[in-house]
């Protein structure tokens, strides 16, 4: 197993859900963390926890992913040995509203595709130059069974996720020979934020998503990337889908009584 201590590890969308956890995870195994969200408080809140409970090092830095200017502005502002990545945890993504395409809200389109694919894109570039100079890193993209299979009302957020599919694996070929890895964790349904997003806001029909079955955790997740990471260097796990044992599909979910 390749010993995470002191690994130096970027993620994005940090200040919640599968991101938050992840940098729970990586403090527990030693790692130094690099938190990027667009909400700061939140981010700093969770760096001075993460300081006390796991007494390791952590720098939090407000960033909009979307942004080439934001993101190149946070790495090119790295010293003292953080600018030396190892790991980047592709995170931030979003979904927006469960519309039929011919419904959507062409103004909504513009968050979603530009989070998930040009956010994750900017992310792995610029930090990818960096990996290169050192020969060695390792790039884990959050897609979703929605990037592998589709569903009614999903038309955005699947393409987002076939695109990060698509992406991940034509970087494997390119990356081939540089001792860079790159995964892909593909989550069903977890209980985070996600559905209050999706639905702008409304908590109540958010918990229905969840309701009478028993989703993944961000814990989950966070538990899956942390296997990824450490395996030995000349092992790379190129993708892992997992969904709750009460979901089959996409489309399929056994709701009974808990």
């Amino acid at each position: 197993m390749t010993n995470l201590k002191n690994k130096t590890v970027f993620i994005t969308g940090a200040s919640s859900g599968i991101g938050e956890a992840c940098a729970h995870k990586f403090a527990s195994e030693g790692a130094r963390l690099i938190l990027t969200a667009r909400r700061e408080e939140k981010l700093k809140t969770l760096c001075e926890k993460l300081k006390k409970e796991y007494k390791v090092e952590v720098i939090h830095f407000a960033m909009d992913v979307c942004s080439r200017a934001d993101v190149k502005k946070t790495i090119n502002s790295l010293k003292d040995g953080w600018e030396n990545i190892d790991i980047l945890i592709n995170n931030a993504g979003l979904a927006i509203g469960t519309d039929k395409f011919h419904e959507t809200n062409i103004d909504e389109w513009d968050a979603v595709i530009d989070t998930n694919i040009k956010g994750a894109f900017i992310c792995a570039r610029l930090i990818l130059d960096i990996m290169l100079k050192r020969g060695c890193g390792h790039i884990i993209n959050l897609g979703s069974v929605a990037g592998r299979e589709v569903y009614p009302g999903g038309s955005i957020y699947c393409a987002t996720k076939h695109a990060i599919n698509a992406f991940t694996r034509t970087l494997r070929l390119d990356l081939c020979g540089s001792k860079i890895r790159v995964s892909s964790v593909d989550p069903g349904m977890v209980e985070t934020g996600f559905s209050v997003v999706r639905f702008r806001g409304d908590d109540g029909r958010a918990k229905k998503v969840y309701e009478n079955m028993t989703p993944l955790t961000a814990g989950d997740i966070a538990d899956v990337i942390i296997f990824c990471a450490n395996r030995p260097a000349h092992v790379n796990i190129n993708e892992i889908s997992l969904m709750p044992v009460d979901q089959a599909s996409t489309t399929m979910v056994s709701r009974k009584n808990q």
